[in-house]
């Protein structure tokens, strides 16, 4: 089968800087980042003197992300920062600085290749009012396309109402929310020294997706641009039962009037589920005008080759364009190409 000629945006992938700013609040005992030395073409990213990942040059070098792009035929990213990177967890006032910085290496990034990359920046979401006030730095002052938040801050579901004013604001802007997980729910309960991203982060954007639905903020900010990592996680298998349980409780109907499935199919998930048979049950699951290429670069647990994955799901063509190309457009606000 021929490939049709269409370009390729890739919505999930990540950025550290080369350095960060040394700290330079008041507060005690932050666990501010820093990188270290590793070996050829890698740093070490620090945290509290330990170090959380080891990170390759295609992290912040704009040459070396372009030259592994050309290699895996990406077109085109949607620049978002590593989520350990989001800061949840730091004290509010060192929290924007972090957040002020990354967006401002993004915009770097951006501003050395325009054509290859667009902005998914973050916000100190803790706080919403500091968030939506970062926000539209990010959408108003840097151009970008919108921003990464996390399934869940600190504890606290993405679905809790406390966060839809946030929402709101989003579609305000025409922002896109990119979610990711992080520090996922369940690790406690599972065996295995890389459960957390292979296990956990699933089970994690399966709760985030399912919490946006069931606490009401998919019905009560309609026009949301919302997309899920990692294929939505588990939720392509929770989602019959959800819709079960919405038909069978009578209270369930009285809290959402319209079925999971509706809202589900309204929301956007990559593709990066590492098996062709995968892909189409997503597509059965949520429609193929809903996904979109997703690579996790420059991280180990990511696809080198997402178009090639693609293709082994056999998609006809229009299907095949929509992934690659059109859905992405449409969810991040850019023209077609």
């Amino acid at each position: 089968m021929s490939t049709p000629a269409c370009t390729c945006t890739d919505i999930h992938n990540h950025i550290v800087p080369e350095n960060f700013p040394a700290y330079a609040g008041r507060n005690l005992n932050v666990p501010w980042p820093s990188m270290a030395e590793a070996h050829a073409c890698h740093r070490h990213v620090m945290i509290s003197g330990k170090v959380y990942r080891t990170v390759a040059d295609g992290s912040w070098s704009v040459a070396r992300r372009i030259s592994d792009m050309d290699t895996a035929g990406v077109t085109r990213q949607a620049l978002s920062p590593m989520p350990e990177l989001l800061s949840y967890w730091l004290p509010l006032d060192d929290a924007k600085v972090m957040v002020r910085f990354l967006n401002d290496q993004i915009a770097s990034m951006i501003d050395q290749a325009p054509g290859r990359f667009v902005g998914l920046g973050c916000v100190p979401l803790q706080d919403v009012e500091a968030a939506i006030r970062e926000m539209e730095y990010v959408m108003g002052t840097l151009k970008f396309q919108g921003v990464e938040i996390a399934s869940h801050v600190n504890g606290v579901s993405i679905g809790d109402p406390r966060f839809e004013p946030f929402f709101a604001a989003a579609v305000k802007m025409n922002a896109a929310i990119f979610v990711h997980a992080l520090r996922p729910a369940g690790q406690d309960r599972i065996v295995g020294a890389f459960s957390e991203q292979a296990v956990a982060f699933p089970g994690d954007i399966g709760l985030a997706v399912a919490s946006m639905i069931t606490g009401g903020i998919a019905e009560r900010v309609p026009g949301l641009k919302i997309a899920f990592s990692h294929g939505g996680g588990a939720f392509a298998m929770m989602m019959p039962r959800l819709v079960r349980g919405w038909n069978a409780v009578p209270k369930a109907k009285e809290s959402l009037p319209k079925s999971p499935r509706e809202y589900a199919r309204k929301f956007y998930y990559d593709c990066l589920v590492f098996d062709p048979q995968a892909v189409k049950h997503l597509i059965y699951s949520f429609g193929a005008s809903q996904l979109m290429i997703g690579s996790d670069y420059p991280f180990n647990m990511g696809d080198t080759d997402p178009v090639g994955s693609l293709k082994a799901a056999g998609l006809d063509d229009e299907t095949f364009v929509a992934i690659m190309q059109k859905n992405a457009e449409r969810f991040l606000g850019l023209p077609p190409q």
